[in-house]
Order: C-alpha cells, then structure tokens, then sequence
C-alpha cells in the first residue's frame, strides 16, 4: 500500500496542468497544490486586484484541504506567491481573515515574476490531516 495517495476536490477549479490537487501523505499530512484564483465553474480568474484574487485562491485551497481530510485552520505552512509585493498589506488583511478564529499557519510570502493564467497571487500549502 502506498503511503502517497492523490486527492482530488470537485470544489477546487481543475488543475491547469499535470498535477493533482493535493497529496495525502502517510496519512497525516496534506501537501496542496498551489491555487491560483480560478472559479471553480466557469474556470475564470476571479478578481481584479491581488486581495480579490486571494481571497479566491484561499476559498480554492479551502476546498482542497476539505477534499484532504484538513481544513485551513489545519495548516502549518502556506506560501504566498505575488506579482507585485507592494500590494502585500491588501492580500494580509484578507489572508488574516480566514484565520481570525484560529492561531494562523507559518507563512513565506514571495515575490515572482509571471504566474499561470495572468494572475497576480497564488497560494499553496501543507497541513495535518485529522488533526
């Protein structure tokens, strides 16, 4: 039996690649893909500014993590990637949101040059499962 098994969520937009949307490890950690701000239905990005399109990519990672047997608040690290970091206090208010009832996960935030798709932020994660 493997201990890497792939985990795939209805409610997450599909990959836009060869990859899966998470992979549970050993059973007690979830790696999730990055998520860019993509609808799930329509396969569109979502929002016009970095705090808009991270608000999307967290709502998607959300969805991956549930998939994974985890929810946000079982994170333990995210990663951040932006476009442009001077927009990084309007994505941390939003991000803060979504751990307001919870000690939020360590966090790297970087700054890259292009992302897929034209968007302006993804945000991947690991997290515990059935914690």
């Amino acid at each position: 039996m493997s201990s890497r098994q792939a985990v795939h969520a209805d409610a997450a937009p599909a990959a836009v690649g060869p990859y899966v949307h998470a992979v549970a490890a050993s059973g007690t950690l979830l790696f999730a893909s990055g998520q860019i701000p993509l609808d799930p239905a329509s396969g569109e990005i979502v929002g016009a500014t970095p705090a808009e399109q991270a608000r999307q990519c967290l709502t998607n990672l959300s969805a991956v993590a549930e998939a994974g047997g985890a929810r946000l608040a079982d994170a333990v690290k995210l990663t951040v990637y932006m476009t442009d970091l001077s927009s990084f206090s309007e994505v941390n208010e939003v991000y803060a949101s979504f751990f307001s009832d919870t000690e939020p996960p360590a966090r790297v935030a970087v700054g890259v040059a292009a992302l897929p798709r034209g968007a302006q932020v993804e945000i991947d994660g690991i997290f515990t499962v059935g914690a």
